[in-house]
Formats: structure tokens, C-alpha cells, sequence
């Protein structure tokens, strides 16, 4: 139907999630998001393209430069002190980018990783977590066999045709703008989880 696809493509937007609560006259797709966002206990990311935007600045020695949304930072260690795990999945190589993300307190980092649904396993044996208590965000098509095995898969606004089609929600945020953000927010204040400041 038109407005199942309007509300799976636009995301749960922010000032109102707080003030949202499923019931009857709400859609059937956008029920099913809230009943999977209540199951999260651990959230999975992938880097560029989620944490970052797609662009890489090179420098003249050969090295790539990666921008991130600090916004995004901010509700990773929120999250992580409200108890939820955290993983990334990425098939990147970067010193800087995991000095900052274990730096929030993120012990499963997975880097260089070809084959994601790999380390999705080991994600899950070394935290005892099910599939359907984490939500897997990604944007392109490596991250594909991990989207269709979580219970709530997420993706950027700017994530390629084939990984919006297979995902529960899609953010309003792009790629390093705050997507992260967005979906960790939405998660922790439906479960009433999120800072009261």
C-alpha cells in the first residue's frame, strides 16, 4: 500500500517519538517497527557510508580522511551507558576511525571484514545476544546478508535502491549526518531509555 511505503521509507521522525505509541489506527508496517525497536539490545553499524558519508579525502601521502557526525558519537556512549552493546562491522581498514569508536567503549570492532555475515556471528557468540534483539544498520550491498537477518534492519536516506527495499526503517538523515543518531534515539526513547537532561 502507499502510506505502508510513505512509512517505511521516511523513517519515525524525530519530534514526534517521543510522543508516539502504537495502537489500532496506526499502519501495520509502522507497528511492527515499534514492536521491533522494543526488542533492541545491541546495535551494529557499518563505517563509510553509515558513520561517514561516501567521500574520502586522500592526502598526498596516500592516506584516507573520514568525517563523522559527532551527534552520532553522542548517542553511541548514551546508548552504551544505558546498556546496550554495540558492534561495528566495516570492510575498511582505519587506525583513527577504531581509536574513536572503541574510545566510546565499543569492544566488538570488526574491521576488514569481507564476508559481514562472518563476523555478525561472532558478534552474536561473544555477547549471547539473538538476532532478534539487534538492530544492523548499513548502506550498500555488502551489508545485505546482515540486514536480512536481524530484527530490525536500518539504513541511511542515501543508501543504494536494493539495501532501502529489505529495511524496516530508513532514516531521514543521510550517511554521516546523523542517521546514527536518529535510530539510536528513536530506540532508547521508545523504551524509555533516553537521557533525561
Amino acid at each position: 500500500m502507499e502510506g505502508e511505503q510513505q512509512v517505511k521509507n521516511i523513517g519515525v521522525p524525530q519530534n514526534v517519538i517521543a510522543s508516539l505509541q502504537p495502537d489500532a489506527q496506526v499502519e501495520v508496517e509502522l507497528v511492527h517497527v515499534f514492536d521491533k525497536m522494543k526488542s533492541v539490545k545491541a546495535f551494529i553499524l557499518d563505517v563509510d557510508g553509515v558513520l561517514t558519508n561516501n567521500d574520502l579525502l586522500i592526502t598526498e601521502s596516500g592516506e584516507f580522511l573520514r568525517k563523522m557526525n559527532v551527534r552520532d558519537g553522542q548517542a553511541i556512549k548514551w546508548a552504551i551507558q544505558a546498556g546496550f552493546k554495540f558492534g561495528i562491522i566495516t570492510g575498511g581498514v582505519s587506525e583513527g576511525v577504531k581509536k574513536r569508536l572503541t574510545g566510546f567503549g565499543i569492544e566488538e570492532y570488526y574491521s576488514g571484514i569481507v564476508d559481514k555475515l562472518v563476523a555478525f556471528q561472532a558478534f552474536k557468540d561473544r555477547t549471547g545476544l539473538a538476532a532478534t534483539e539487534i538492530c544492523y544498520m548499513g548502506d550498500d550491498l555488502p551489508d545485505l546478508p546482515v540486514l536480512r537477518k536481524v530484527s530490525l534492519s536500518c539504513c541511511p536516506s542515501d543508501a543504494v535502491p536494493e539495501v532501502k527495499a529489505v529495511c524496516d526503517y530508513v532514516t531521514v538523515n543521510q550517511g554521516g549526518g546523523g542517521c546514527v543518531r536518529e535510530v539510536v534515539e528513536s530506540v532508547m526513547k521508545l523504551q524509555g531509555k533516553w537521557p533525561a537532561l
